[in-house]
C-alpha cells in the first residue's frame, strides 16, 4: 500500500512525499524527474533497462518522457521517497539555459551518488513541506519553500545534468526523427482523451500499418503510443484533481474509462495512490 504524506502542485510541477512498499508500472512524465530516498527501506527503479538502487547514498534521475518503473522487490519494508516532477518551463523561466531540461539527454546518468550538500538541501525541502502543513501558510512561506525547491534542483542540475553541453542536447533533439504523421497522432490523442483509444484506428489515421506506426512513434518520442497516451491522461487528471471539484466518476468518464474503478486502478498503478487520496492530500501553491 502507498500513502501520500505530502503533495504540492504549482507552476514548478509537482513534489510528492510517498510512503510505499509497492511497485509502479512502467510510465513516463513530460517533466524531468528526480527521486530521493527520504527514509525507510532502500528501493529501486528501472530506467534504461537497468535496475537502479535508491538509497541514502544515491539519486535516481529520469529525463522527461523517459520510461521508468518502481521495483520494490525483496522486502515488505516501507520506503519514503521524495519525488520531484519539475516543469522545464519553470526552470527555463528561472534560467533560459535550462530550457533543455525537457529534452532527452539532460540527465546523462540515471543513478548518481548524492553529495552531502544535496542531501542537506533535500532534507530542508522535506522539513519545509511538513512545516507548511502544520499551520496556515502565508504567501511568503510558500515563496520560501519554492526557493528551497529551486536551490535543490539547481544543485542537482549543476552536479549531474548536461546543461554545460546544452548545444549538444539541442542538436541531438533536432536529429531525432520528426514525422508529421506522428504529430497528427499526438494531436488526435490530446483531442480525444475521453475515448478508449484504438491504436489500430490511430495507425490507419496516419496511413501506416500498426507495426510501422509503433516503430515511428517510438523513434519520434522515445516511448510507445500507449505510454504517451497514459501520460497525457495522468497529466489531465493531476490538473483537474488539484484545481477543480469534478467528481471522480465524471473525471473517469472524461478520460475514457468505462467505470470509475478502472480509472482508480490506472491512477494507482501509475502513482501508487487512488485519485481520491491525491485530491485530498494535494496542496496548490500559486
Amino acid at each position: 500500500m502507498t500513502s501520500a504524506l505530502k503533495l504540492f502542485q504549482g507552476r514548478f510541477g509537482r513534489v510528492a512525499l510517498l510512503d510505499s512498499d509497492k511497485d509502479l508500472v512502467m510510465h513516463a512524465h513530460p517533466q524531468c524527474h528526480v527521486l530521493i530516498k527520504a527514509e525507510g527501506a532502500d528501493t529501486s527503479f528501472q530506467v534504461r533497462e537497468r535496475l537502479l538502487p535508491l538509497t541514502e547514498e544515491t539519486l535516481v534521475l529520469v529525463n522527461a518522457w523517459e520510461p521508468h518503473a518502481k521495483v520494490h522487490r525483496g522486502t515488505h519494508e516501507r520506503s519514503t521517497v521524495l519525488a520531484l516532477y519539475i516543469e522545464p518551463e519553470w526552470l527555463g523561466g528561472m534560467d533560459r539555459n535550462l530550457s533543455v531540461s525537457g529534452l532527452q539527454g539532460f540527465f546523462p546518468r540515471p543513478c548518481v551518488r548524492i553529495p552531502p550538500h544535496v542531501r542537506a538541501l533535500a532534507d530542508r525541502l522535506i522539513a519545509g513541506m511538513y512545516a507548511l502543513n502544520d499551520a496556515p501558510a502565508s504567501a511568503e512561506a510558500h515563496a520560501r519553500w519554492e526557493i528551497a525547491l529551486y536551490e535543490l534542483m539547481m544543485s542537482v542540475i549543476y552536479e549531474f545534468s548536461g546543461w554545460r553541453d546544452r548545444m549538444e542536447i539541442y542538436r541531438a533533439s533536432l536529429n531525432r526523427l520528426a514525422d508529421p504523421r506522428i504529430n497528427r497522432a499526438i494531436r488526435f490523442m490530446k483531442q480525444h482523451l475521453d475515448t478508449a483509444l484504438s491504436f489500430d484506428e490511430l495507425a490507419r489515421l496516419c496511413n501506416l500499418s500498426r507495426p510501422h506506426f509503433f516503430y515511428l512513434f517510438r523513434e519520434c518520442t522515445a516511448v510507445s503510443p500507449a505510454l504517451y497516451f497514459n501520460a497525457l491522461r495522468m497529466e489531465s487528471a493531476f490538473g483537474r484533481l488539484g484545481g477543480g471539484d469534478t467528481s471522480i466518476n465524471r473525471l473517469a468518464e472524461s478520460l475514457g474509462f468505462s467505470e470509475p474503478n478502472h480509472f482508480t486502478r490506472f491512477f494507482r498503478q501509475n502513482l501508487g495512490i487512488p485519485p481520491s487520496e491525491y485530491r485530498r492530500t494535494v496542496e496548490l501553491l500559486s
